[in-house]
């Protein structure tokens, strides 16, 4: 038989009771001061955080650079507007808001439309744009029936103005309403982040080209907000970074002096430094104002500038495609010089027409009577087509795609805008390649005289020249002059080395230069009747299209 020692349980089981209750003591203890904690010494913070609606992160947009011409008078302006903001998730009935609202602000069906398709895409916790631009009378009317609407704000934002309108459209471009395919772009780019505060991006020209420049870093504000959506107190505060200003190579004076003289022309000028590129005037009229565009231009106004005949939406210097014509006369004679085709010494006869060896295929000259002997000297002053036919037939197409592809022509010029085509050198090649048909030897004839599938944009046509005043130094245009202001500005800096065509100390060079002064100055130059009299020397080559017999 088992006898049980009473006493020894009786304290074991008291040891375990004490145990336990010291454990239980310990824990309520540590819920108390989690309590305390959470209830009382933080009970502010925790309120606050409690609903993340309560807590919003407001984007504040930075503002945008400057834009100066070379001389520092500013091309652009950023102006202060005002517009209407819904934050949907206040609103019961989107519908009835709307029908109220549009006899206060003026809503337009545009402005709905535009409001309800910005609502598919954005948050329902961030405010939505409804309204764009308004009048002192729609704001005031709004102030004064604002107690009526619960989460609709009105709210301050800078837009861009183009106080020089059309005269520099093609070459400032414009910023307009971010869309779709922007913010597509720019989430791929892990951007779309510092846009969050903005409405318009850079479209066109130096605002599109310099966009990420320009715009700046996007700042925020983290504040407490009631459940009526009004502000409680600021948190934190991280301010935005303004965006670089940007100082052009333009002159502005010049530039309205230029277009003075095109008005009512359809019309290209750049006028440019061969030291270094820089443009100074770059003009292509007609042009269009760009300030409808921030806003928002309406399709029927866009849709009458698409389909303008005269196509003002064009930049016609770096867009107008056309047959460089009698312009790259010196650039096949410098090639053929260079590849040892030809020599100064070199003479053709200059009869009416020329016929292609082996064939009954004669190619008329623009003078119907003939140039008589030739040198290169002499056929670059009178612009003679049958030395130059002569000359590409020698060379042929293979000879002339290589060379002349060095002087720029068939590719993009590296101007810093985006609005720039490649135009067309053609080769065997690219024959091939589009008309699948073989290359003929009566093809290279019509690019001898800069004619047949050739095209180019003026912008190539003077990047080659530049290349020629350079003894072959090919420099890429730019507009470009400096980034920021007084001593944090940052010049402008060329990205690469610049290509050199053969030896920059060959005397053709000077060769051909002459031969372009003898165009314009001498008795037999084809331009000599159309600069006498004159203040200064000239260098010039004309351009007229031919046709082919």
């Amino acid at each position: 038989m088992t006898f049980k020692d009473f006493d020894a349980e009786e304290k074991l089981f008291l040891r375990r009771v004490i145990v336990a209750f010291g454990i239980v003591v310990v824990c309520f203890g540590i819920l108390i001061f989690n309590l305390y904690n959470l209830q009382i010494r933080q009970h502010h913070y925790y309120t606050t955080r409690s609903n993340e609606n309560d807590i919003k992160m407001l984007p504040v947009a930075p503002t945008r650079g400057i834009i100066y011409d070379r001389n520092g008078i500013p091309l652009v302006r950023n102006v202060t507007w005002y517009n209407i903001a819904v934050t949907p998730y206040k609103i019961t009935d989107m519908d009835a808001l709307l029908k109220q609202l549009t006899p206060i602000v003026d809503l337009s069906p545009d402005d709905i439309a535009d409001f309800r398709h910005a609502l598919k895409s954005g948050s329902r916790y961030r405010p939505v744009v409804l309204k764009n631009a308004l009048t002192d009378v729609e704001i005031a009317r709004f102030a004064v029936n604002q107690f009526h609407f619960n989460g609709v704000t009105i709210n301050s934002y800078q837009d861009r103005q183009y106080p020089y309108g059309a005269e520099l459209a093609h070459v400032l471009g414009y910023v307009s309403k971010i869309n779709d395919s922007d913010l597509k772009a720019l989430d791929k780019k892990g951007l779309a982040e510092n846009y969050a505060a903005d409405h318009n991006i850079g479209k066109q020209g130096v605002e599109r080209y310099y966009e990420n420049d320009l715009h700046g870093k996007t700042g925020y504000q983290e504040v407490e907000v009631d459940n009526h959506g009004r502000i409680v107190r600021l948190l934190k505060d991280v301010p935005p970074i303004a965006g670089k200003n940007i100082h052009l190579t333009l002159d502005l004076h010049l530039q309205e002096y230029i277009e003075s003289l095109l008005a009512g022309q359809r019309a290209a000028v750049l006028v440019e430094d061969p030291h270094d590129g820089s443009v100074l005037a770059m003009v292509s009229m007609p042009s269009y104002n760009p300030n409808p565009f921030v806003k928002g231009i309406s399709y029927q106004d866009y849709g009458k500038l698409l389909h303008d005949k005269n196509l003002p939406l064009i930049n016609r210097v770096t867009q107008g495609l056309y047959p460089p014509a009698s312009t790259v006369k010196p650039y096949m004679a410098m090639s053929a010089l260079l590849s040892g085709i030809i020599t100064p010494q070199t003479t053709f006869f200059g009869a009416p027409t020329w016929t292609l060896p082996g064939t009954q295929r004669h190619y008329r000259d623009w003078k119907k009577t003939g140039h008589g002997m030739l040198d290169v000297t002499k056929a670059i002053e009178e612009s003679a087509d049958t030395f130059f036919y002569q000359v590409a037939y020698m060379m042929g197409i293979d000879r002339i795609d290589t060379m002349l592809s060095q002087f720029g022509y068939g590719k993009s010029t590296g101007i810093d805008l985006n609005e720039e085509y490649d135009g067309l050198l053609p080769s065997r090649a690219w024959k091939q390649r589009v008309h699948k048909k073989a290359w003929y030897q009566g093809d290279t004839i019509s690019v001898g005289i800069g004619q047949g599938y050739w095209i180019a944009t003026p912008i190539q046509m003077v990047k080659a020249m530049v290349a020629l005043i350079n003894n072959g130094k090919v420099i890429a245009p730019h507009l470009l002059l400096k980034e920021g202001n007084g001593k944090t500005a940052v010049p402008y800096r060329p990205s690469g080395k610049a290509l050199q065509i053969a030896d920059p100390a060959s005397p053709y060079w000077g060769l051909v230069r002459q031969a372009m002064y003898g165009m314009a100055n001498a008795p037999n130059g084809t331009g000599y009747k159309f600069f006498i009299p004159r203040p200064t020397a000239l260098r010039r080559k004309a351009a007229r299209r031919r046709y082919l017999a």
